[in-house]
């Protein structure tokens, strides 16, 4: 059976004006047979009828099958990062580097997306038979990365779940979450982010961070907390004792990460704790 979206070995029944007709090697001849025309402009040279020739299926402008030489950028349930072509009313349409673009459905899109800008998406057959385009890629990722604990990672947010987090794919292949409690509003849908491996899950699931081990990570707020106090004159208007969401959306840092560089700071001498702020200690 042909089957859109893969890439089959097909054998030469037949070469004729438009190109050749091909059809599964182990299929007898006769008029009933499963074909698909590969055009002629994609016949390898020295091809002739008899031989096999590796080829890619899917469906043309009025939904025929139809055969090509041509390397896809992904295959059925394949992930990549493919380039929005344009957006209609319809979708969005992709870049998989055939003549044909593929179908991204708004309803298989988790965030807005733009012409010229690049999604991650796997390729699926829809409920018509059509190949489509999804950016809902979970069930599609890998969970055999090569990483473990403490490991740098590189990766592509494609969905923000308030319940959840951000759901990353490592490497676009690799399944991957910075759980909710970690966010901190410090990364969004699209980005493309460097990452810490905190833990790897018994079902092969990577969990990540965006920030360093505490430890590495007390230099970096603390320098982030004094920016911000010389680009408001000296001074927080609120201390560490403040609601964790307005210290979330400030520094983008949780409550306790906070609390430990403004102590850090203060045991350097740099800030001082008021009634209801945050200082800069003036040099004597």
């Amino acid at each position: 059976m042909m089957e859109p979206g893969k890439k089959q070995r097909l054998k030469i029944n037949r070469i004729v004006s438009q190109g050749a007709y091909l059809s599964l090697p182990e299929v007898g001849g006769g008029k009933d047979r499963e074909e698909v025309l590969l055009p002629g402009k994609q016949i390898p040279a020295g091809k002739k009828a008899g031989d096999e020739v590796e080829v890619f299926i899917y469906r043309d402008s009025e939904d025929r099958l139809i055969s090509t030489t041509a390397e896809p950028f992904v295959t059925l349930h394949e992930v990549g990062r493919l380039k929005v072509k344009e957006v209609t009313k319809i979708g969005a349409f992709l870049d998989i580097g055939l003549e044909r673009d593929l179908l991204l459905p708004y309803s298989e899109q988790t965030y807005e997306v733009k012409a010229d800008r690049y999604v991650l998406a796997a390729m699926y057959v829809d409920k018509s038979g059509r190949l489509a385009a999804t950016m809902k890629v979970y069930e599609y990722l890998s969970t055999s990365s090569p990483y473990k604990a403490d490991d740098e990672v590189e990766g592509l947010v494609y969905e923000i779940s308030r319940n959840f987090g951000a759901f990353v794919a490592v490497d676009n292949k690799y399944s991957a979450l910075i759980p909710a409690k970690d966010l901190n509003g410090q990364v969004h849908a699209g980005d493309l982010i460097r990452a810490r491996v905190t833990r790897v899950l018994e079902d092969g699931k990577l969990d990540l961070s965006v920030r360093k081990k505490a430890y590495l990570q007390l230099d970096i707020d603390g320098k982030a907390i004094m920016d911000y106090l010389k680009a408001q004159d000296g001074e927080i208007p609120f201390t560490d004792k403040a609601d964790p969401e307005v210290i979330r959306d400030t520094f983008h840092m949780s409550k306790a990460a906070f609390k430990r560089a403004v102590g850090h700071l203060m045991k350097e001498g740099k800030v001082e704790i008021g009634a209801g702020s945050i200082r800069i200690v003036a040099e004597k």
